[in-house]
């Protein structure tokens, strides 16, 4: 699909993607502090207030890894009370709650040590990033569930993928402010007040633009309020309740739910075991959002400054201008991936092609610090620049979006949100001990941290190649057929040259495994089967 096309679509669908950009809003949150405390940490006015430049080496890298973990660590208990917080009372209200959250923790991180000495303002400071982490960790596990159970098919890939398309932005303006504010602000305690002040736009934003969003339709149907959830089906493909479209897909959501309403969390926890397909679908998404942590965003995202120092730029606002290309790459590059990658490519092959250039990226960066360990511009240190550029270009292309899209789209209708919070839990965890360990790690391991992110993408390429079917087009009531059998099978018959390792073997095609479903379900094989099946074809743009 090439620029007009795409214009086209977003005409068409403009209802679906205004609601996906007002959700993942939310995402600028973990990009604006991603990029902002990094940047924060180098200001002297920072180091100063706090007393951090009177430190040595090692409580230094100690206290830098604590302040940025602590929001990590909020993020975590976030997740785990975002299952019976959306359960109960529904994925916009808990959205625009994790907003609220958020607001106030980064008013109070704006505000420390007004009024009260520098001891207590650092506990302050910890104190209020756990609590802003807690609406950060819940959007984080909402926006995708959201945006994943409104979208149509063909294009879910891509508005879910907005997800960290706003983290990007979020990142790349709060580089911008903090170099802005290295440059434009005199060296007071204002000079690191504004980069926390500004955090709170954002924040105000996502909550002001969720208000006149519509509730997800599959909650909806959860909850048997059918003509809300047609309602919102009908808003998002900008069509009438009426539509046959919208009243096919009402019914396949119903069916999906028969039997399954209004579950507690420990009936929930027990029907992640009820069958193989099902085992498989709960764990898949936790498993993929581990890999993306493997991939040392992270640390490349936290800790830009310090890694442009160890290939050879100098200086705090030179680093904090490199690392403002950076995240403006980023948004280019994901943005780009979005519009024409995601939907045409498939998620399988953006998810192998982004884990090996990364992995080559991340490799060359550590042999060159291992050969060259001086912090000084040499001719190779314009190629590990490039490098860290191009590693950045390779995450949003695969492990950057696509986790966010694969684990909402493989987890079961009825156990998405309780399969959210473990995938996303998963991911905030490992986050928060990666973030802690990694100024350690740099200190301590120097080149190697590199040469461990380098391996663990190349070992995470294999995975998808192996073990990830595709989900391109799907219906989500259809992902589950994909995990019914012979999985290994069909992800290599998914994967480029996959099918050399099969030899004859071939998975059984989805749309066969759905008319055998429905023959059984329904009992009937005759003329009227017949008129189901050819009303299903003639609306299947429109499923959801």
């Amino acid at each position: 699909m090439g620029f007009k096309g795409v214009l086209t679509e977003v005409s068409r669908y403009r209802n679906a993607y205004t609601l996906a950009l007002s959700a993942s809003m939310g995402s600028i949150f973990f990009g604006w502090d991603t990029g902002l405390m990094g940047g924060i940490l180098t200001l002297k006015s920072f180091q100063d207030y706090f007393g951090i430049n009177k430190m040595s080496a090692s409580a230094q890298a100690s206290f830098n890894g604590n302040i940025v973990s602590i929001l990590q660590a909020g993020c975590f208990f976030g997740v785990l009370c975002t299952s019976w917080v959306s359960s109960r009372f529904g994925r916009k209200r808990s959205l625009i709650a994790s907003g609220i959250i958020y607001i106030i923790g980064s008013l109070i991180q704006a505000i420390v040590g007004l009024g009260s000495s520098r001891v207590v303002a650092l506990r302050l400071l910890y104190f209020s990033r756990f609590f802003a982490g807690i609406g950060v960790g819940m959007v984080s596990a909402l926006a995708p569930s959201y945006i994943s159970e409104c979208m149509p098919r063909h294009i879910r890939g891509r508005c879910t993928g907005l997800v960290q398309f706003s983290d990007n932005v979020g990142m790349m303006l709060s580089f911008w402010v903090n170099y802005s504010a290295s440059i434009n602000v005199p060296y007071s305690d204002m000079q690191w007040r504004m980069s926390f002040i500004v955090q709170l736009v954002p924040g105000v934003l996502f909550v002001l633009s969720m208000l006149p969003q519509p509730e997800s339709p599959r909650w909806l149907v959860e909850q048997e309020r059918y003509d809300e959830a047609a309602e919102t089906l009908a808003y998002v493909v900008r069509t009438s309740v009426d539509d046959k479209a919208v009243l096919l897909t009402l019914d396949e959501i119903k069916a999906d739910f028969m039997g399954k309403q209004r579950t507690s969390l420990l009936t929930q926890f027990r029907m992640m075991g009820e069958s193989r397909e099902t085992v498989l679908r709960c764990l898949f998404p936790s498993i993929i959002t581990f890999w993306q942590r493997w991939t040392g965003a992270d640390s490349a995202n936290y800790f830009s400054p310090q890694i442009f120092a160890a290939v050879g730029i100098s200086g705090t606002t030179s680093g904090l201008f490199a690392t403002g290309i950076y995240g403006l790459v980023k948004v280019i590059a994901v943005g780009l991936a979005l519009a024409f990658a995601v939907e045409k490519w498939g998620r399988k092959i953006c998810l192998i092609v982004g884990a090996l250039g990364q992995g080559l990226a991340m490799l060359w960066i550590g042999v060159f610090s291992a050969v060259h360990p001086q912090n000084t511009l040499v001719p190779a240190s314009y190629v590990s620049i490039l490098a860290v550029y191009l590693y950045g270009v390779f995450f949003c292309l695969g492990w950057g979006p696509l986790p966010w899209v694969v684990a909402s789209e493989i987890a079961p209708n009825h156990l998405r949100s309780i399969t959210l919070t473990f995938a996303i839990g998963v991911n905030w965890l490992l986050s928060f001990t990666i973030s802690r360990l990694t100024p350690v790690m740099l200190e301590k391991m120097k080149y190697g941290i590199f040469l461990l992110f380098g391996v663990c993408c190349m070992l995470m390429a294999a995975w998808a190649y192996v073990m990830l079917p595709e989900t391109k087009g799907y219906a989500l009531e259809d992902i589950k057929y994909l995990f019914e059998k012979g999985i290994i099978v069909r992800s290599l018959e998914d994967a480029p040259g996959g099918r050399v390792f099969l030899g004859g073997r071939r998975a059984t095609a989805v749309e066969e495994m759905r008319r055998a479903a429905d023959v059984h379900d329904s009992r009937e094989v005759g003329q009227k089967g017949d008129e189901e099946s050819n009303e299903s074809n003639e609306v299947a743009d429109l499923r959801i």
